[in-house]
């Protein structure tokens, strides 16, 4: 590149900077709060879509989404699992602190507190209208259910699209074998607080991204003329895969790339109706996923590349997720993010733009303003992040390094998984005391323990203050700070299909 055009970049990224840091100043003044549109993707790996690595199928309109907006390539979630994930991403909480640690199964008692506030509850001090459309997976029971939780609106399922008679478990069982439900009932469909679908079949799945694609585009419909929360959390990529027919064979790579073709077309048909209604410069729309992929599952499941490991586990394959912050004229676009972040910021960071109040209580979440709109200097705000799975510290990392514990952990080690839908079993390792450079040794390869013990060192001290706070299995510690999820009592009914 010659000077000249240097030049001409330097000065063009420094006018979208100050633009950005100009955005960011009006909202700090509370004017014109945007709407917000969160979509979070099951299972998505890190490397699933064009703008993070994806080559053997086109992701047009993700691709657009990050060309207008910033990629966040070091973003994080609480927990490598469903419930766990999706409870820190709602509350801006560690789900370690929230008591919700797993995936919710269709015989859980347990679910949301109804004391913790969520980004819907969050965004109705304002007078927004709220929304989900997808997979909910936060308690199954009408005390947990999202109308209870701030949100208007619901369609979708409870919990899992696996968790139903259909379960690879039960491969080879006639189709009226009753082992098939000793575990899971037929899966429900819900609309705002009541089923209106008890048994969910093979081919209703085949439309489970067009309901809730349908359903966002009439809710923009109806309510483009106030405030809105859209949250979208779609049931793919998880297994079982299903695509609508308009989309199955599109892709040529497969049912994985089929589904997220139709993925990335939703989520396009979502920003197109933003600019159909001249909305999309007053809207932030935030695009990530809850884990890494189930590896296990092989062709039906996504990459992590080029990091270690995958879903249920706390190596940067499972915890690391494809990120993409979007709003037109306000965040910088076509840049890259590479400072560390985590959907446990989303929430404070709603908060401040829409100049709502957070809970009383502890979160963990921090503002990210500086990091979504680019400031110059702007570096992460948390000090260092415990990564917690099962109840047990198994990491902490900081900005460059990642002290990971001895832990047993699933892997492959490196086979194949499964094909059409079926896995196969993980191997059990064991991890090693380990410190890793992330900056230099991304992937989690090469062990740096002996030569800076003092990085070790201070890792290690925020480990014995995580555990003080939130507990730890491992070191059978139990943490002053954790709160307990809600639970069934006595009065609470149960829902009619189970």
């Amino acid at each position: 590149m010659t000077t000249y055009y240097r030049r001409i970049l330097n000065v063009a990224t420094a006018l979208a900077l100050l633009l950005a840091c100009t955005a960011a100043a009006r909202l700090a003044k509370g004017e014109t709060p945007p709407n917000i549109v969160l979509i979070f993707i099951d299972d998505m790996g890190y490397a699933d879509i064009g703008p993070f690595g994806a080559r053997d199928f086109p992701t047009p309109n993700l691709d657009r989404l990050a060309e207008e907006g910033r990629r966040f390539t070091d973003f994080a979630v609480s927990a490598p699992v469903c419930s766990a994930s999706r409870a820190a991403l709602l509350t801006g909480t560690l789900h370690i602190r929230l008591g919700i640690t797993g995936a919710y199964s269709p015989q859980a008692k347990e679910g949301i507190h109804e004391r913790e506030m969520t980004l819907a509850e969050l965004c109705k001090q304002k007078g927004y209208a709220t929304a989900i459309y997808g997979k909910w997976h936060l308690g199954h029971h009408p005390k947990f259910l999202p109308l209870n939780h701030g949100f208007d609106e619901y369609h979708g399922i409870p919990y899992s699209n696996d968790m139903w008679p259909w379960h690879p478990r039960y491969h080879g069982l006639a189709p009226d074998d009753p082992k098939r439900r000793e575990v899971y009932p037929d899966l429900p469909l819900i609309e705002n607080d009541r089923v209106v679908d008890a048994d969910v079949t093979a081919e209703d799945q085949k439309d489970v991204t067009q309901w809730a694609t349908v359903r966002a585009l009439d809710f923009i419909d109806r309510k483009h003329k106030k405030p809105f929360f859209l949250y979208l959390p779609y049931s793919m990529v998880h297994v079982p895969l299903f695509a609508s027919d308009a989309f199955l064979g599109k892709s040529g790579a497969g049912l994985l790339g089929d589904v997220i073709m139709e993925l990335d077309d939703s989520i396009g048909k979502v920003v197109d109706k933003l600019h159909e209604y001249g909305i999309a410069d007053n809207t932030l729309v935030i695009f990530t996923s809850d884990n890494g992929p189930w590896v296990s599952y092989g062709d039906h499941a996504g990459s992590a590349a080029p990091y270690r490991e995958a879903k249920g586990t706390s190596f940067e394959g499972g915890v690391r997720v494809p990120t993409i912050f979007w709003w037109p004229g306000k965040i910088p676009a076509n840049t890259n993010c590479d400072a560390f972040a985590s959907t446990i910021d989303i929430l404070p960071t709603v908060a401040k733009l829409i100049g709502a109040k957070t809970p009383d209580h502890k979160i963990d979440g921090k503002d990210i303003r500086p990091l979504l709109f680019g400031e110059p200097e702007a570096l992460s705000p948390h000090k260092t992040f415990p990564h917690y799975y099962q109840r047990q510290l198994q990491a902490v990392r900081n900005e460059r390094w990642k002290l990971v514990f001895s832990h047993k952990y699933r892997s492959l080690n490196g086979r194949p998984g499964g094909t059409g839908g079926l896995p196969v079993n993980y191997d059990q390792n064991l991890a090693s005391l380990a410190l890793y450079d992330l900056d230099n040794d991304p992937g989690e390869t090469k062990n740096v323990i002996h030569q800076y013990p003092e990085i070790y060192a201070e890792l290690l001290d925020a480990a014995e203050a995580y555990r003080k706070d939130l507990g730890d299995r491992l070191t059978k510690t139990t943490g002053s700070g954790m709160r307990e999820p809600g639970k069934l009592g006595p009065n609470d009914k149960q829902l009619i299909w189970y």
